[in-house]
């Protein structure tokens, strides 16, 4: 099955980043528009955000992603929010103690060069998902100017997935 395609009627998605403590950064952007995409093909019932704990400065990275799917027609009752996490490995964990009892096949939505990392931890977290990517430094790499801080996402998981072997993570 092409990976892009995933379906199920649990959406699993990890934040990236905030700029200023308030705006989505690029990757939990893209990554938003994604799960925007999953929920209008019709399948998906439930859209749990994953990420980020408030601070003073700010909202955690789940709750603008949130605010974000809200405003573009998602039902907010749709929608579950894990505020605890600041890694993957316990945006994996912390999703799984909220899915205990939640029925459905789950799908995890990530950056595409997040998802070689993600799948693993969420899987050793016991989450069965299904991976469905977007195209995150794919579309960043398309552009000169991007290109640069593509590369850079790209070398900095890959250390994450060595230090995450390491520790027995995936």
């Amino acid at each position: 099955m092409d990976w892009r395609e995933a379906r199920g009627e649990v959406l699993i998605v990890p934040g990236g980043s905030l700029v200023g403590g308030q705006v989505l950064g690029e990757s939990s952007y893209w990554r938003a528009v994604g799960a925007l995409r999953v929920w209008r093909e019709g399948t998906v019932r439930t859209v749990l955000l994953s990420g980020g704990r408030e601070t003073p400065e700010g909202v955690a990275v789940a709750v603008a992603m949130r605010d974000f799917l809200v405003a573009a027609g998602v039902p907010p009752e749709a929608i579950l929010l894990e505020t605890a996490s600041t890694s993957t490995r316990e945006n994996a964990l912390e999703s799984a103690r909220i899915l205990q009892g939640v029925p459905g096949r789950i799908v995890l939505l990530t950056s595409d060069y997040h998802m070689f990392r993600a799948l693993r931890v969420f899987r050793k977290a016991g989450i069965r998902a299904e991976p469905r990517p977007v195209p995150d430094a794919r579309k960043r790499a398309a552009r000169l100017i991007l290109r640069w801080e593509a590369f850079l996402a790209v070398l900095a998981e890959t250390a994450k997935i060595g230090g995450y072997w390491w520790q027995g993570w995936l």
